[in-house]
């Protein structure tokens, strides 16, 4: 089996300082780590998507602040924030959709604030540990959330998932996954139905090959063949992430979450979402204020990049939304690392809010 690393790390000197990322893009068919030693590498590396995912893009925001300040040159705790405050524009016009992103920006500029007055070489340090712990505590979320949606999947039977929730999109271990690993590590007999995903591919080229790693039972299948397992009764729950939660419990993930989300209610399927509480916008109040970023449509037209010649006919546009938005009325449950939260959503997402430390 093939040992996953951590997808995104420090690098302190003399290798450093660096954000040192797993390339996404090169998957399945080679491990490359790829070390982002400017801010304009880093930014480059989540619009390519060769880091994703929600939780490992905010790890990666948090990280890039501080390889910002390592960067900089500044001579006083004001020039500091500057060049930090530069950056996270920068890092924050990567991509629009995923909370985490801003909420480790946030996080770190509101550490980097308040030891301003301290100078440069104290805001240096502090934004470096902020991010590092963010890392880690994502790690950690992980495998809480894991641990509390283990018990909601069957002692043995399918599982489906979407996309890729999994230790690449995370600092490790995962959500969707995550959940689907901690239930495998409690002795549940499981195998997993990974979609594709249309157009780039993350759960055929991505998800696949975590759960190969891993030694967990999976198999491919194109996108529109859910349907017809489920209607021969071969899916028994369906686990996917979520790049944002509305405060209503509308959850954005991946183009065809909500597709699979609808197929799921008219076949009587459990359809878990598994996020962290960073995930959830408290402040956007349905799944109609969620940005949702609109990528190039190259990625339509050759599929994920292997195909030289387009597959479409010469002068037809594509339309090639990343993600779309799930209601909250065919969301079954809402895993995280708190708990498991069930409708009313809004109310379960405010009293999780209030209890977090």
């Amino acid at each position: 089996m093939t040992t996953i690393p951590p997808t995104i790390t420090w690098l302190d000197p003399p290798e450093g300082p660096a954000v040192r990322v797993i390339d996404q893009t090169r998957l399945p068919g080679e491990l490359v780590m790829l070390d982002c030693r400017r801010i304009e590498e880093l930014c480059e590396a989540i619009v390519s998507l060769r880091v994703r995912g929600a939780p490992a893009i905010g790890c990666a925001a948090g990280l890039g602040l501080a390889l910002a300040a390592q960067l900089a040159e500044a001579k006083s705790g004001q020039a500091m924030l500057d060049a930090l405050e530069l950056a996270r524009t920068q890092i924050a016009a990567t991509r629009p959709t995923a909370v985490n992103l801003f909420w480790a920006l946030d996080r770190v500029m509101e550490v980097a604030r308040r030891a301003a007055e301290q100078g440069p070489q104290e805001i240096r340090q502090r934004v470096l540990h902020e991010a590092q712990e963010i890392v880690a505590e994502d790690l950690r979320r992980c495998q809480d959330l894991g641990r509390h949606g283990a018990e909601l999947l069957p002692e043995e039977g399918n599982v489906l998932t979407h996309c890729n929730a999994g230790a690449l999109a995370c600092a490790g271990y995962g959500t969707a996954l995550g959940v689907i690993r901690a239930a495998v590590e409690v002795g549940k007999r499981l195998h997993v139905w990974v979609d594709e995903t249309r157009p780039l591919l993350q759960g055929a080229r991505l998800t696949a090959w975590e759960l190969h790693a891993e030694g967990i039972p999976c198999t491919v299948i194109c996108d529109n063949a859910a349907a017809s397992l489920m209607a021969q009764g071969k899916v028994d729950c369906v686990v996917v992430g979520a790049d944002r939660i509305a405060a209503n419990g509308d959850v954005a993930n991946k183009i065809g979450t909500y597709g699979v989300a609808v197929l799921a209610q008219a076949h009587g399927i459990p359809f878990y979402v598994a996020a962290p509480l960073s995930t959830l916008d408290r402040a956007t109040p349905s799944g109609a204020g969620i940005r949702i970023e609109q990528r190039g449509q190259c990625e339509i037209t050759h599929v994920a990049g292997y195909l030289r010649e387009p597959i479409t006919p010469p002068r037809v546009p594509a339309y090639n939304p990343a993600f779309d938005v799930t209601p909250a009325h065919l969301v079954t449950a809402i895993i995280t690392e708190r708990g498991v939260l069930h409708a009313p959503y809004e109310e379960a997402i405010r009293t999780v809010w209030q209890a977090r430390d």
